[in-house]
């Protein structure tokens, strides 16, 4: 969540007084008088901003610590204030979490202080004490004080992000909720306020909010929430476009030439924030691993913040050269790229959780690519192309995309055939009925939308002793599906919920299901993918974006068309008619058993040297 990136300093409420022809000459002299204890308080701000100004500040650091050893003032807090920012923007954390607990101890109703202190904490990795800090602020500051108002929003807001990545989303909603009701004119919280209702199914998700009308909810919905509430691929071009119009720096060089290098063999960078337990990286490892090593010279860029796996060690092994850029700047991680001299450059982040969209704003390669990521238009000027096929972005809709679809003959999506499977559990091990048909949704809560929920439960209705297995992803969600079920007359027990484990797990847990029945707009991706690997029947229902397009690009690489329906009366009809057809159910498993060993949607090399024949293309087309 973008709440701030930087800490308030108090210096800015005093003036910088007279500019000194020599800044580093009257830091000795300023610094023998604080010494001395004759440099009174608004001097000692002068010289510290001063040096600050000209890029000197750890001497404002030296001088301010100088003073507060020999000075005895009634502004002590207000100079521990200072210099506590100013260690914290030269990175030294634990000497700015002992100042400002300084300036507390001396002020204890000094509210700047506590807010800085929890960004402090946080960048220690302290996060409880972060969110003490800025619960004392919600429980001793009031909106109606003009002064402190800001601060208050600041941290509502800053306890809202914190707990929505410690998945506490109900409190995360709460906090975001009251921020909104003290000024409802803040875009990136609605975005968030937005997401978090969808991914604990409040539905209506545009739920009422004081003085926040429908249309700005719309307008701060980000590209990833549309996809859950839209199948409109126009819309959700606008919504890309909003997030390039008030978060992208388009106001930077762009660095790459505008013809091939010339290299003997294509280079070719990765760059993610996922190379390690994530979809993106366990639909992908394979492919880094086929790529033609006689042709193409392969790079992975990564900021990946979750620890070592089997998974990441291998995306790591399967790349020629594997850069961390976690710790430079866009621009200086565009340079690298630059000096690297990669021609092509897939990003596979797009609009995601960990994007670094102002990177691909540099344009450090020739062509740039998106893929995966994001199962929408970026809406990014600097993205060139998106990988797809031709049933996932039909040409009539090509022009809702702000890149140029390069079709796969076979399948936009590339598999993993190395992916691991665990023991296949027991019905009994998995909490499901020994009888009776099970439908199952693994996918995330957040692509749950009541209209589809409406269906599956009419096909629980129309399928007596059926239940529906879902994905625990949190008990807040877990307990409104139950309601919501119970409000259209079906029994909390035809719901069953499994929790998350491990990928082999997991996988393991397709072959006890009967049939996989699909989420819309949003379509599953990789868990559609993992479903059909493991002999699962997918019941999906297509629209107009690719959100809403992915499962039936994969059963149509399949050969299985007649899962593909295009209207939820349809998908209805269908879900009934293979529960009440064993025989068709276990035609469908035999059938994708062979696809499993023969045919293209698996073909992970045949799919590596489709996307290689297009980089050669598109190299060429450089010259």
């Amino acid at each position: 969540m973008c709440i701030i990136s930087k800490q308030h300093s108090m210096c800015a409420i005093f003036p910088k007084g007279i500019i000194v022809s020599s800044i580093k000459a009257d830091f000795t002299s300023a610094l023998l008088h604080a010494w001395q204890g004759e440099l009174d308080f608004g001097q000692l701000i002068n010289y510290a901003n001063e040096l600050q100004a000209v890029g000197e500040s750890p001497l404002a650091a030296v001088l301010y610590q100088t003073w507060l050893r020999r000075n005895q003032s009634p502004y002590n807090h207000l100079v521990c204030f200072n210099l506590g920012t100013v260690l914290f923007n030269l990175g030294d954390f634990p000497g700015a979490k002992e100042v400002y607990t300084q300036a507390i101890q001396l002020a204890p109703s000094f509210v700047q202080p506590h807010f800085n202190l929890g960004l402090t904490y946080e960048r220690l990795g302290q996060a409880e004490d972060a969110i003490a800090q800025w619960r004392w602020i919600d429980d001793n500051v009031t909106p109606t004080i003009a002064e402190y108002r800001q601060i208050l929003l600041l941290a509502l807001n800053n306890l809202g992000r914190i707990l929505e990545t410690r998945k506490q989303y109900a409190g995360a909603l709460d906090y975001l909720a009251r921020s909104l009701a003290i000024n409802p004119n803040q875009p990136d919280v609605i975005h968030h306020w937005v997401y978090l209702r969808e991914k604990q199914c409040i539905w209506p998700v545009y739920g009422s909010i004081s003085s926040v009308n429908s249309e700005l909810m719309r307008q701060s919905t980000s590209a990833l929430a549309m996809l859950s509430l839209s199948d409109d691929p126009e819309q959700q071009l606008t919504a890309a476009r909003n997030y390039v119009k008030n978060k992208i720096n388009s106001n930077v060089p762009k660095l790459a030439p505008a013809k091939a290098y010339g290299h003997k063999k294509i280079r070719i960078g990765y760059c993610s924030s996922d190379f390690c337990l994530h979809p993106v990286a366990m639909l992908t490892a394979e492919l880094f691993e086929l790529h033609d090593r006689e042709n193409f010279e392969i790079y992975g860029y990564c900021w990946t913040q979750q620890g070592h796996s089997p998974l990441r060690q291998r995306i790591i092994d399967a790349m020629d050269h594997f850069e961390r850029i976690d710790s430079l700047s866009d621009e200086a991680a565009a340079r690298l790229i630059l000096e690297q001299e990669i021609d092509i450059l897939v990003d596979l982040q797009g609009q995601t959780l960990g994007a670094r969209a102002n990177l691909m704003a540099y344009r450090p390669a020739p062509i740039q690519i998106t893929y995966l990521g994001l199962p929408a238009t970026t809406g990014l000027p600097s993205i060139d192309y998106v990988i797809a096929d031709r049933f996932l972005i039909p040409e009539e809709h090509a022009h809702y995309y702000s890149e140029k679809p390069l079709y796969m003959p076979d399948v936009y999506q590339v598999s993993d055939r190395r992916r691991q499977c665990g023991p296949i559990p027991s019905r009994e091990n998995c909490h499901l009925p020994e009888e009776g048909f099970v439908f199952c949704s693994f996918n995330n809560n957040y692509k749950y939308t009541p209209d589809v929920f409406s269906v599956w439960m009419n096909i629980l209705r129309r399928v007596p002793g059926s239940v529906l297995w879902l994905l625990a992803d949190n008990p807040w969600a877990e307990t409104n599906l139950i309601n919501e079920a119970k409000t259209r007359g079906i029994d909390s027990d035809r719901l069953v919920f499994a929790s998350r484990v491990d990928p082999e797990h997991y996988l393991a847990r397709f072959a006890v299901a009967d049939l996989f029945l699909d989420s819309f707009p949003f379509n599953a991706g990789t868990t559609a993918n993992d479903a059909l690997w493991m002999g699962l029947p997918v019941l999906t229902r297509s629209g107009c974006s690719f959100a809403s397009r992915m499962a039936g690009a994969l059963l149509t690489a399949a050969g299985l068309p007649e899962l593909i329906t295009y209207n939820l009366h349809d998908y209805e009809d269908k879900a009934v008619a293979l529960a009440q057809s064993p025989e068709q159910c276990l035609r469908l498993r035999e059938h994708l058993k062979n696809i499993r060993s023969s045919g293209v949607l698996f073909d992970t090399p045949r799919f590596a040297y489709n996307l290689e024949q297009h980089f050669k293309r598109l190299i060429a087309e450089l010259n």
